[in-house]
């Protein structure tokens, strides 16, 4: 894309860019300080002065074209150096701020995400977390988060990985349920107790099956597609359920059962966007997330 980059104005370019991390016109002018109606009007005239067109309307958001998604590789670049620009304008140059979104599984986000912000915000007061519930690598390539914990390894190009450590998820149950159906630590006797299942489509029944345990759909009385209300589950003595063990350790009252089946294992990987690593902010915080997961 040959763009003549030389006849953008800045205002232009961050009404641009502020449109595009927040996915529509009224909640960058509200971050801006600006009418809605004046973003709009910058906007159409950076697209007027490159001749192309930038967004397209989806509903009420504003989402990229495939030209738009190039330039904000640039205009990233460019709103990072006038942010530099301005911190070492008044003296603050080593500061870090600004906000960095981190995307984990929801049992993740709910157990082990708190601690871990409080380390990040000791080390790096400045800069402000926000935590987004989700699965998958989409949210990263839809550029919805900076970072993602994930416990796959990406396979797409734009993306880049570090493997932190593995992890196991081990089965447990409530001290309630032990009380009442005792301990076993067998896949045999594992047949004959309840387990919350996470899908009904016998995918999590397979992993099971994995693990040498043979279960079947009659095991199974209730389910949970969120594994937060999954883990509440096991944990209000429902049944039978796995979880990273770092999660069952933050629980109190859980009991480790089926000790002689094999735990899951669970490597964590910590994924980012390959220009996003370069952002001083995006860096700080993947950092410090490989130092306090591993």
């Amino acid at each position: 894309m040959h763009l003549r980059m030389d006849k953008v104005d800045w205002n232009q370019l961050r009404a641009f860019l502020e449109t595009a991390e927040t996915g529509s016109l009224s909640a960058a002018a509200r971050k801006l300080g600006q009418s809605q109606p004046t973003l709009s009007r910058q906007v159409a005239a950076l697209e007027l002065a490159l001749g192309v067109t930038l967004f397209e309307r989806v509903g009420k958001a504003m989402a990229l074209t495939s030209t738009g998604q190039e330039l904000l590789v640039h205009a990233r670049v460019m709103g990072a150096a006038a942010h530099e620009l301005g911190l070492a304008a008044t003296g603050r140059s080593e500061e870090v701020a600004g906000v960095v979104s981190v995307a984990t599984s929801d049992a993740v986000a709910a157990y082990l995400m708190p601690k871990i912000l409080l380390h990040i915000r000791q080390a790096a007061p400045g800069i402000q977390v926000e935590v987004v519930a989700s699965d998958g690598f989409s949210d990263l390539l839809r550029r919805e988060a900076d970072i993602a914990i994930r416990h796959v390894r990406p396979e797409q190009p734009e993306l880049i990985g570090r493997l932190v450590r593995q992890s196991s998820a081990c089965f447990y149950a409530s001290e309630s349920w032990v009380r009442v159906h005792g301990l076993p630590r067998t896949a045999e006797e594992a047949l004959q107790h309840d387990f919350i299942g996470l899908d009904r489509a016998g995918h999590y029944l397979q992993h099971l099956h994995g693990q040498g345990l043979l279960l079947s759909n009659t095991n199974f009385r209730s389910y949970a597609d969120n594994s937060v209300t999954y883990w509440e589950m096991v944990r209000q003595g429902l049944g039978i359920g796995a979880i990273m063990e770092e999660i069952a350790r933050e629980t109190p009252g859980m009991v480790r059962v089926l000790e002689d089946v094999a735990p899951f294992q669970l490597p964590i990987w910590l994924v980012t966007h390959r220009e996003l690593r370069t952002a001083r902010r995006i860096r700080i915080v993947f950092d410090l997330l490989a130092e306090i997961l591993a």
